[in-house]
């Protein structure tokens, strides 16, 4: 079966910026100092106040992938570097190429993506009008969409949930935020026009997902008896 890996990178806007019925609103049930600026820092968060900064994706048989990203600097041409692809466009054009591509596979793969990259997605592709090519919430016990957080969780049966850190850690996967970047970094760079950099870290995040991917097929799936 053919089969993608996927993520996304999201980059929030700028607090001051955004209207202020908005800002208002956000911040209703903030009364400290300490709880607004977590409504600030959380904007990467949810798609009704961020974008899309990159798409990447990864197939693991073949071993090779693609960030589709965003450059609001001077256009860059297509870089390659090892097996992965490099391609910018706008917010608009980077969602069209991720669609373009998805279809043409039967099965893609995510570390939480139910919950975090799937619908930030569809709402992002709906603000730009883009009509989605393939269901990416289909059933979630089925193989259509391997969910690694979903099935490392046995399904949200274990108390407590781990990020793709964490877990990269414990079966010494090398992870993209032991280079110095996190996911709450992205707003940084993103506004500093650091935007291969964005790039390059969701391209580790796609390989750890993919050597994940592999520990979970050879010691956690259960093949049906012959």
């Amino acid at each position: 079966m053919s089969r993608i890996i996927f993520d996304i990178e999201t980059a929030g806007k700028d607090f001051d910026h955004l209207d202020p019925a908005v800002q208002d609103y956000l911040l209703k049930w903030a009364d400290t100092e300490e709880e607004k600026n977590e409504v600030r820092d959380s904007l990467s968060f949810y798609p009704l106040t961020a974008e899309i900064a990159a798409i990447g994706m990864y197939d693991p048989d073949k071993s090779k992938g693609f960030v589709f990203f965003q450059n609001n600097a001077d256009p860059l041409l297509p870089v390659v570097e090892d097996d992965m692809r490099y391609e910018t466009g706008t917010e608009r054009e980077i969602i069209m190429k991720f669609w373009d591509t998805l279809r043409g596979y039967k099965q893609f793969v995510t570390f939480n993506g139910r919950g975090f990259d799937c619908p930030f997605i569809l709402v992002r592709s709906a603000v730009h009008k883009i009509r989605p090519l393939r269901d990416l919430m289909p059933n979630r016990y089925g193989d259509t969409h391997i969910d690694l957080f979903d099935q490392l969780t046995f399904y949200g049966a274990t108390r407590r949930k781990f990020s793709l850190d964490m877990w990269c850690r414990t079966f010494d996967i090398k992870s993209p935020k032991s280079e110095g970047i996190t996911g709450y970094e992205v707003k940084d760079l993103f506004r500093a026009g650091r935007y291969l950099d964005i790039a390059r870290y969701c391209a580790g995040d796609l390989k750890a997902t993919a050597e994940l991917l592999s520990v979970w097929q050879t010691y956690f799936r259960v093949s049906a008896s012959k």
